[in-house]
C-alpha cells in the first residue's frame, strides 16, 4: 500500500496538442527491462479506447516457469479506491447519501466532524487503521471492516489532522467508504461492486476475491518480491511482511479488488460516457479538493489529478501490494490510456513504469 510519485508533473502549457506515441521505442524499453527476469507484467496503450499496444512480460509462476499473459489476473491494490468511490457515487445519485453527510450518520466511531468527501479525498484526518490492528489484532484470524472499525472503537488512536486540514492518503478512510455503503443498502460490498460496475460494464474477470477465491483462479498471477540479500525475485508470501494480506483479507474499500488489462479499459471507457454515473458525477470526482488553508489538494474521487500537463487533464491511480505494482494512468484530453499491471514488484519495476510513462507524455 505503498504510494510513489509519478513523473508527470509539468507546467501548464500555453497550449495542448495531440501527441505521437512512440511504441517502437516504448516496446525497446520494455523488451530490455525484461530481460533477466527483472520486469514481469502486462502492458496495455489505448488510443481513444482502442487498444495500439498490448505485451505480457515475464512469468505468472517463475517456479514453473509460466509465461504470463495479457489475459492474466492482478490484485490492484490502491487501483481498488477508483472502484469505491464509483460506489458512493453511484448511491449519491439515488439520493442515499451526501457527499457532505457527516460519517457518525452511518457509522459508530469516535471521530466527529468528517464527512463523506473528506473520506473520498484523504482530508479525513483519520489515523492509519493498519498500526492498531498490527499491535493487537490476533494474526490467527482473518479481520475485515467490522473488525478494523470495533478497533479504532476499542483503542481509540488519535486522529493525525483535524477534518479538511490537510492531504494524508488514508487507507482507513476507504475502509468506512465501504462499510457506509454496505449500511445504506443492506449489501456486501463486493456485491456492490459487482452489481453497480463489474456486470453493467462486463468486467467479467475482475472481482473483489478472498485468498481462496484466488488460488482457484489459475490465471491469477503470483506476485514476486526482489530480495535484495539473494538478489532475485522470491514469492511475496515467503516475506513475513506480507502476512498482512491474509490476516486483513477480508477488509473491503482500499484495495482487493482484482482483474485484467483489458477489463480496466472497459471501465476505462466507460468513464468518457453516462453508463455509470451521469458526466457532471465525473467531473466532480475528477476536481481536487479545497484544504481549510485555501491550498487545494490534487485527489478526487478515487484519483490522484494533474490537471495542468502539457497534454491537458491527467487522472491516475497506482497500487502497490505485496508482489504486485499496478497503475491506471488516463490522459483525457488525449483520450490515451495507459495500464500496467506488474507482478514482480522492485525499485526497478517502478523505474520501468515511470520511463513509460515519460515516453508517452514526451518529457
Amino acid at each position: 500500500m505503498r504510494k510513489y510519485i509519478l513523473l508527470l508533473l509539468f507546467p501548464c502549457a500555453s497550449y495542448i496538442h495531440a501527441q505521437k506515441i512512440d511504441y517502437q521505442t516504448i516496446d525497446s524499453v520494455l523488451q530490455s527491462h525484461a530481460v533477466n527476469d527483472q520486469f514481469s507484467a502486462v502492458v496495455l496503450i489505448a488510443e481513444k479506447g482502442k487498444i495500439k499496444y498490448e505485451k505480457a512480460f515475464g512469468y505468472r509462476d517463475l517456479t514453473s516457469k509460466t509465461l504470463l499473459q495479457t489475459t492474466d489476473i492482478f490484485e490492484l491494490a490502491s487501483v481498488s479506491k477508483q472502484f469505491t468511490a464509483m460506489v458512493i457515487m453511484i448511491l449519491k445519485e439515488k439520493k442515499l447519501l451526501q457527499y457532505d453527510d457527516l460519517i457518525e450518520k452511518y457509522l459508530d466511531i469516535p471521530y466527529k466532524g468528517i464527512t463523506i468527501r473528506h473520506l473520498l479525498t484523504h482530508t479525513s484526518g483519520l489515523p492509519n487503521y493498519m498500526n492498531v490492528m498490527s499491535q493487537y489484532w490476533d494474526k490467527t484470524k482473518v479481520a475485515g471492516n467490522a473488525e478494523i472499525l470495533s478497533y479504532l472503537n476499542q483503542y481509540k488512536p488519535p486522529k493525525l489532522a483535524e477534518p479538511g486540514e490537510k492531504y494524508e492518503y488514508s487507507n482507513t478512510g476507504y475502509v468506512m467508504l465501504a462499510s457506509i455503503a454496505e449500511k445504506i443498502t443492506g449489501k456486501d460490498f463486493a456485491s456492490l461492486c459487482m452489481e453497480n460496475i463489474f456486470q453493467p460494464l462486463q468486467m467479467t474477470h475482475t472481482a473483489i476475491r478472498n485468498k481462496e477465491e484466488k488460488d482457484k483462479v489459475e490465471n491469477f498471477a503470483t506476485g514476486y518480491i526482489y530480495n535484495t540479500s539473494t538478489s532475485r525475485y522470491e514469492r511475496a508470501d515467503a516475506f513475513p511482511s506480507s502476512n498482512y494480506v491474509y490476516w486483513l483479507g477480508n477488509r473491503r474499500g482500499p484495495g482487493n479488488i482484482s482483474s485484467t488489462a483489458e477489463d480496466l479499459l472497459l471501465w476505462d471507457k466507460a468513464l468518457y460516457t453516462s453508463q455509470l454515473v451521469a458526466k457532471s458525477t465525473l467531473e466532480e470526482a475528477f476536481q481536487p479538493m479545497h484544504l481549510l488553508n485555501g491550498k487545494m489538494a490534487n485527489y478526487g474521487f478515487g484519483w490522484l489529478l494533474i490537471p495542468n500537463s502539457r497534454v491537458g487533464k491527467i487522472v491516475w491511480h497506482n497500487g502497490d501490494n505485496p508482489g504486485f505494482q499496478t497503475a491506471i494512468v488516463r490522459y483525457i484530453d488525449q483520450k490515451n490510456t495507459l495500464i500496467i499491471l506488474c507482478n514482480s514488484a522492485s525499485d526497478k519495476s517502478l523505474d520501468t513504469i515511470k520511463e513509460i510513462e515519460r515516453i508517452i507524455i514526451k518529457q
